[in-house]
């Protein structure tokens, strides 16, 4: 395509404030994700030292001394926070690209944890919920998804599959973004309406989740009408 100096300059100037918004864009979700980032950890912090009645474990009193839920309980805090960072790391081309070993390794990383460590002691607390049988299945399904996705997406990376594996891998990462929107929705929630605290724990159980799906599965839509162009 050929331009003459006018449309070469408007095009110029298009590019660079599409360029400028798309990088104020990415800092402010930077910020926002680290901002969240250290509130889960200062939260992960409150159980160091060992510790079964302090924060949200001085109301799980009645289950603590089911067989396995202390386990599962420590087990998730202390690595949940392991995934955050790791899978954030798989979305930056600059890594991809010019660190592929950074890559791979903290690719693996965030899907061991998630299978093996993460998910399965989610999928176990989520049996004993707060609020009741609703929010109950749907911290059952949340892990169950969670772990299904990553395993899906090693899959696919060890097939060569990349095209799957990366829709996979944000579905996964959708999931795992739960830690944060879920805590987020229940302080707006709180916030606004001063709802009885086991209605907020339905409502967020799903709220925290779901939409994280669908936005999900709009980006992956997105990425390949991107790709047919």
């Amino acid at each position: 395509m050929q331009y003459f100096p006018d449309q070469f300059l408007i095009f110029k100037q298009n590019r660079f404030l599409k360029l400028t918004f798309n990088n104020i864009f990415y800092i402010l979700l930077l910020i926002i994700y680290s901002f969240f980032s250290y509130l889960l950890l200062k939260i992960t912090l409150q159980y160091i030292p060992y510790n079964t009645d302090v924060a949200f474990l001085r109301i799980k009193q009645d289950v603590i001394d089911i067989p396995f839920y202390k386990l599962a309980f420590f087990t998730h805090v202390y690595t949940a926070m392991l995934v955050l960072p790791a899978g954030f790391t798989q979305f930056s081309v600059y890594i991809r690209r010019s660190y592929p070993q950074v890559h791979k390794y903290t690719g693996w990383l965030y899907a061991a944890v998630l299978i093996l460590l993460a998910g399965p002691s989610g999928l176990y607390m989520g049996i004993y919920a707060n609020g009741g049988l609703i929010s109950q299945v749907s911290f059952v399904l949340l892990a169950i998804l969670w772990i299904v996705f990553t395993i899906i997406a090693v899959v696919k990376a060890i097939q060569g599959d990349y095209k799957a594996h990366r829709e996979f891998l944000i579905r996964s990462f959708a999931l795992t973004l739960s830690a944060i929107t879920l805590r987020a929705w229940k302080y707006l929630l709180v916030f606004l309406f001063e709802p009885r605290p086991m209605d907020v724990y339905q409502v967020v159980a799903w709220l925290g989740w779901i939409p994280n799906l669908i936005i999900a599965e709009l980006i992956i839509r997105k990425i390949i009408k991107l790709k047919r162009k």
